[in-house]
């Protein structure tokens, strides 16, 4: 176990790695403002496009996510900003997992050793593995560090997706809500992106849904 919280710091390091060499830049840059006036400028007809490829590169540069997806709610409301939002965070996800499982495993195994990839292995195909994946969206550096070692340790990939859903999805509409609603209740949508992962995913365990995986 030891060995896999060493794997852990290591993904979390490299995550972290671009927020303090660009960071300030990015934060300076990517007020809701800007960000909204930059995709009504130069996206037009495409800004969501541009909105879910920022969301995608996320993974590399410290990109500020729900600021993003704010402007996608200002830009085009909360159901299709939310979508936008869905989907650029769900791809996001999505990248982090495939990368680390086709390309990472040997360094992976370097670092965390067998026995600590097999530790990373049973605690992803368990039921904890589920709820790591939807809770770690709503908080920083996580959803990159979790998704990468999913897929470092090969968690069932249906299990991932829904974990991963049922964090992107509350997360996505509740920052395109915020951004619509001109932020007058942003308290409001932090706490529901907190809490509706979990109560979602609650669901999907209750279900059994995983029996087969």
């Amino acid at each position: 176990m030891r060995r896999l919280v060493l794997l852990f710091f290591v993904l979390a390091v490299l995550v972290i790695i671009p927020f303090l060499i660009w960071g300030d830049f990015f934060e300076r840059q990517m007020s809701l403002e800007n960000m909204v006036a930059e995709l009504e400028r130069s996206g037009g007809r495409w800004a969501w496009a541009i909105g879910i490829g920022l969301l995608l590169i996320d993974l590399l540069l410290p990109i500020l996510g729900t600021v993003v997806m704010s402007a996608l709610g200002v830009v085009y409301g909360w159901f299709w900003g939310g979508i936008f939002s869905t989907i650029g965070a769900m791809g996001a996800g999505l990248l982090a997992y495939g990368l680390c499982r086709n390309f990472g495993r040997r360094a992976g195994r370097w670092i965390a050793g067998e026995d600590g990839m097999k530790s990373g292995e049973k605690l992803f195909s368990g039921n904890l593995g589920g709820w790591v994946v939807a809770l770690s969206r709503w908080l920083p550096v996580m959803p990159e560090v979790v998704a990468c070692l999913a897929g470092l340790v090969r968690m069932p990939f249906r299990k991932f997706v829904i974990a991963l859903a049922c964090g992107c999805v509350p997360l996505g509409f509740a920052f395109a809500w915020i951004g619509e609603a001109g932020r007058e209740k942003p308290e409001l949508a932090l706490i529901l992106s907190a809490t509706i992962p979990p109560v979602l995913w609650g669901i999907v365990k209750s279900l059994d849904f995983f029996r087969k995986s």
